[in-house]
């Protein structure tokens, strides 16, 4: 089944982790063998070759660069203009796999169609890609998502973790701030998604109040069977129902059971499985009584690799189980077709149209 997985931080993959993306997976843990500058180093499950082999033909790939202040543990940049360098250099990469024929960039309407016959056809093997911000701190201003806008950015996430420059995030408290609220205002301008992921609870809420364009969440799951800020609870799901958003289902293992230590728990003991995702989903199903706003956005390398994701998958291509275990609860094929990439392609058709 074809698949979109709305979240992959492909780029800081391959130029913070140094990884060939065009390589296998098998190939890139070989090379990274021995190293441990990293905790998942030697355990990445995504590389382009995976992308074809599970027929994931179309994805959400991020820049992400985000701005500490003294104080600030995080890892990040100092000043926004480094920021702004470090998402330069990671559409240079973007660009680089375009020209090697690896990738193609997707940010209209007949560029999604046009796409998806050619993969589908069999006449292309270059995965699709739309550009998304993750954090927006690296925005000098928000002039600078005109910019953004002009090189083809179409999905914007104003916060990641921690407080930032636009929007507070996972960990943090407090609500858009002025700044905040005039770059959704631009956003609404240049039709650019809004993607509530990472926002806090009160810049959530604010930002549902102020954004009435189309809003999705890439990866997010549920608060209500993981209870962490990270997670939405049942009312923002609701909310997000209500504006016709759709939620991509993550599989970061401290997204997915409850009690999840970092770099301790082993997905195994924890039962940590495709089908721990399965209950997510199928939480979100019920509480909007359809299975139209759901969909797929996996994270997966992002900052964790094998030892920190369902302990059945060994590479993205297993996505490919998906489909099975929706329908051993029950789910249609028709459903199926929905979750794996109709929603997320309806959402697309919808705010470009």
């Amino acid at each position: 089944m074809f698949i979109f997985d709305a979240h992959l931080d492909l780029a800081m993959n391959a130029m913070e982790w140094n990884r060939d993306l065009r390589l296998s997976v098998q190939e890139i843990r070989a090379r990274e063998k021995g190293m441990n500058d990293k905790p998942d180093r030697g355990k990445g499950t995504v590389s382009l070759p995976e992308l074809r082999k599970g027929n994931i033909g179309l994805v959400v790939a991020t820049q992400i660069a985000r701005v500490v202040e003294p104080g600030n543990p995080l890892p990040g940049w100092h000043s926004p203009q480094q920021a702004w360098a470090q998402t330069q250099g990671q559409l240079a990469w973007y660009r680089a796999m375009e020209t090697a024929g690896e990738m193609r960039q997707i940010k209209d309407l007949p560029g999604l169609e046009d796409h998806l016959r050619n993969w589908n056809s069999g006449s292309t093997h270059a995965v699709g890609y739309i550009l998304s911000l993750e954090g927006a701190d690296s925005l000098v201003t928000p002039d600078h998502l005109h910019i953004a806008h002009g090189y083809g950015l179409r999905a914007v996430g104003p916060a990641h973790y921690g407080p930032g420059r636009y929007a507070n995030g996972t960990d943090a408290t407090g609500g858009l701030n002025e700044n905040g609220k005039s770059l959704l205002r631009e956003m609404r301008r240049l039709n650019i998604i809004l993607d509530a992921t990472h926002l806090c609870d009160d810049a959530f809420w604010d930002a549902m109040e102020l954004y009435d364009g189309t809003i999705w969440a890439s990866h997010n799951n549920c608060r209500a069977l993981v209870d962490h800020n990270r997670q939405f609870n049942d009312e923002m799901i609701k909310a997000l129902i209500e504006k016709k958003a759709v939620i991509g289902m993550a599989l970061d293992a401290c997204m997915m059971v409850p009690d999840w230590q970092k770099g301790i728990s082993d997905p195994e003991t924890m039962q940590c499985s495709l089908a721990k995702m399965v209950d997510h989903l199928d939480h979100v199903c019920q509480l909007a009584g359809n299975t139209h706003h759901v969909g797929i956005g996996t994270d997966l390398d992002g900052a964790f690799g094998k030892e920190q994701c369902p302990h059945d998958l060994e590479t993205i291509a297993d996505l490919q189980q998906i489909p099975a275990l929706l329908k051993q609860r029950g789910y249609t094929e028709a459903d199926c077709e929905r979750i794996m990439h109709g929603n997320f392609l309806n959402l697309l058709r919808r705010a470009w149209g």
